[in-house]
């Protein structure tokens, strides 16, 4: 079965305290829907269009287990503190088997 991963490329980040509060409940929040966090850092080399700014890849054992993280409760309240505070591209994938 193909695992799922979230991949959160930041263009912006215009509020650090509320991406310290999302950060917050989003930890908890991605561990109890089965998410392994893979890269979370600053260190970004961008080509093409990319933007160096931060990433964030996690993985998850389901392409279906990493929409269920993101439409559950708790993720949905990580969403909510983080509100404006971010400008960033975040997809779901899926994985090859």
């Amino acid at each position: 079965m193909p695992k799922g991963y979230w991949v959160s490329a930041y263009r912006t980040i215009s509020d650090p305290e509320k991406l310290a509060a999302y950060n917050k409940l989003a930890g908890p929040a991605v561990e109890a829907g089965g998410g392994r966090i893979l890269a979370r850092g600053s260190r970004v080399v961008a080509h093409d269009a990319g933007i160096a700014e931060r990433t964030v890849l996690i993985e998850f054992d389901s392409f279906e287990q990493a929409v269920a993280a993101h439409e559950s409760a708790a993720y949905q309240e990580a969403l909510g503190a983080l509100s404006d505070g971010v400008e960033r591209d975040f997809r779901i994938v899926e994985g090859i088997d």
